[in-house]
């Protein structure tokens, strides 16, 4: 295997707690003789210890991706999956971001390699994999919502505006600063209730115009089958001659 000479490969090792020193120890271990049997003698060791794989934020890992978007990096190697990212969303947007800058991707547990077929075929399966997962999340959140509402349960921020007195005061043509003083709230309230009301009388004025051209359309249609009546000849009457 051949790595850029003027990019560094960076060897990436993590564990949970500080209890693990020995589970740290064996992954770099582990990195350093693959790095040795593939020839890779310049290699930077990455490690973040005490830190769960579920936070994205980590300092060594951070450090880790700014180096591959300054383009310093030809590759990265791992331990397993699990110690670069426990999230298939947060490692297939890392994978992802290796792709992009043409880095290549280790991991020795699952023996992936993204230089390979095989590695951008499980690619590919992780990007699936990821779509899944974020539109089960978001199906399970739909749910639960309308659990919610189902239930008569008031979801998010209670309003604390008076919306009358705001939306009457907006009407006779005060300034933001003057409504926030008498209503007792601030300058954003009156913004939102303004935004709000003007929703509400677009979606009627919408609404009452779809109304008048229903209406519009039904004369029209009605007024076509009164004169079609009107003009449709009568049948011909024809009287008995006299005797």
């Amino acid at each position: 295997m051949t790595t850029n000479n003027k990019k560094k490969v960076c060897l990436y090792a993590r564990v949970s707690t500080d209890q693990q020193a020995n589970g740290l120890e064996s992954q770099v271990r582990a990195l350093k003789i693959y790095c040795e049997h593939n020839g890779i003698t310049e290699f930077e060791i990455y490690t973040d210890e005490n830190i769960s794989g579920a936070k994205e934020s980590r300092p060594s890992l951070n450090r880790l991706m700014a180096d591959v978007e300054a383009d310093q990096v030809s590759q990265v190697v791992c331990f397993s999956f699990s110690r670069f990212a426990r999230s298939t969303t947060h490692l297939l947007k890392g994978l992802q971001k290796f792709k992009d800058k043409g880095v290549l991707f280790v991991s020795l547990s699952e023996k992936v390699d993204t230089g390979s077929a095989m590695g951008m075929a499980i690619f590919t399966i992780l990007g699936a994999i990821s779509q899944l997962e974020r539109e089960l999340i978001a199906e399970r959140v739909r749910n639960g919502l309308a659990n919610a509402r189902a239930k008569g349960k008031i979801l998010g921020r209670k309003k604390m505006r008076n919306s009358v007195l705001i939306r009457e005061l907006l009407k006779s043509g005060l300034s933001y600063r003057a409504i926030s003083l008498i209503a007792k709230c601030s300058h954003g309230s009156v913004h939102a209730e303004k935004k709000a009301m003007l929703a509400e009388e677009n979606l009627l004025a919408k609404k009452q115009e779809q109304e008048a051209l229903k209406n519009q359309n039904e004369k029209a249609a009605n007024d076509a089958l009164i004169a079609k009546a009107l003009t449709k000849k009568s049948p011909a009457v024809i009287f008995p001659e006299a005797a």
